[in-house]
């Protein structure tokens, strides 16, 4: 068995995928009919579409297959996004990466696959759309064309998926995106028993900046506040915009203790950008801190709810960050 080598452009092929917030997220009915498309227009008892993560394949869509995810070092997928063309192994038993694959030698018996690399915007392969099935064949020229075909609708599916958990004016989750990305971390968090607390921010006065300065002024508020954010945490933490002038930022293996200095670097950070800008007002915000407790908040529901009740505490206090 050969496992599958790693693309020129790894880093940044890993990164797209996880800045989309589409791994770990629930099956979704526009995925699953093209893999029921598939199943059925090319006779085959297994269609997926996957996502090759760092050392995994994950399944956004798995018909015929009882497993979210495998090994990278034994997926085909691996192989399929080294090159630009649809990959096909007419019969994997006489095949030098895969003959003695424990996909092939056991469960689910891997005879034929085919599978069509899955672009994004800037052009990397994410994954693949892909056939499996228990008996050696091949695919002749249309049914090819027929494959790509399905694996470009996929491709629009992922782009409108992104377009729905991204904030688009802050480039930040918004809520349907933060909530999936968080409930996957927090569920991390609790199997590894390590920390994690969540800061809820309002914006005060938001409504004076729209009031006074124009809407278009208020958004600048908003992308300057995200971007703020984004300074002062660190790549493994998650920040979203709930909506409005609420945002919020997960930090992974943080007490409340660290939470206080996030904050306290982030009072820091905006006054500079205020004191810089001279806009006429200065952004400031209330803002709520929970240390997460497994035996206490069972979803991230529930300890969103108990953020924004300290964020108004915090502004009924009249404190001003």
């Amino acid at each position: 068995m050969l496992a599958p080598a790693k693309p020129a452009n790894e880093p940044e092929r890993v990164s797209t995928l996880r800045s989309m917030n589409i791994l770990d997220t629930a099956p979704e009915e526009r995925f699953d009919r093209l893999t029921r498309l598939a199943r059925r227009l090319f006779d085959v008892p297994i269609a997926l579409v996957s996502l090759v993560d760092t050392n995994r394949q994950w399944f956004k869509s798995c018909q015929g297959l009882c497993v979210p995810e495998t090994s990278r070092d034994i997926s085909f997928c691996g192989h399929a996004i080294l090159g630009d063309q649809v990959l096909m192994i007419p019969d994997a038993t006489n095949d030098e990466r895969f003959h003695d694959n424990p996909l092939v030698t056991g469960d689910p018996n891997i005879r034929f696959y085919a599978g069509c690399p899955l672009r994004v915007g800037n052009g990397v392969k994410i994954g693949t759309l892909c056939l499996i099935d228990v008996r050696p064949r091949i695919l002749d020229a249309e049914e090819r064309d027929l494959l790509r075909d399905l694996a470009s609708m996929a491709e629009q599916e992922i782009e409108a998926f992104q377009l729905a958990t991204i904030d688009e004016l802050t480039q930040v989750s918004n809520r349907r995106g933060f909530e999936a990305l968080a409930e996957h971390a927090l569920s991390i968090c609790k199997r590894m028993n390590t920390p994690a607390s969540l800061l809820f921010f309002d914006l005060n006065g938001f409504k004076h900046i729209n009031d006074t300065w124009g809407h278009a002024e208020g958004d600048r508020a908003l992308v300057t506040f995200a971007e703020t954010l984004r300074d002062v945490l660190r790549e493994m933490d998650l920040v979203g915009r709930l909506g409005g002038d609420e945002f919020v930022a997960l930090l992974m293996g943080s007490n409340a203790q660290d939470g206080d200095l996030v904050a306290g670097r982030l009072k820091e950070a905006l006054a500079r950008r205020n004191a810089e800008a001279q806009r006429g007002y200065d952004i400031r915000y209330s803002i709520g801190r929970i240390e997460y407790d497994p035996a206490q908040h069972g979803s991230i529901k529930v300890l969103l709810a108990e953020a924004d009740t300290a964020m108004y505490r915090d502004k009924q206090a009249g404190r001003r960050h």
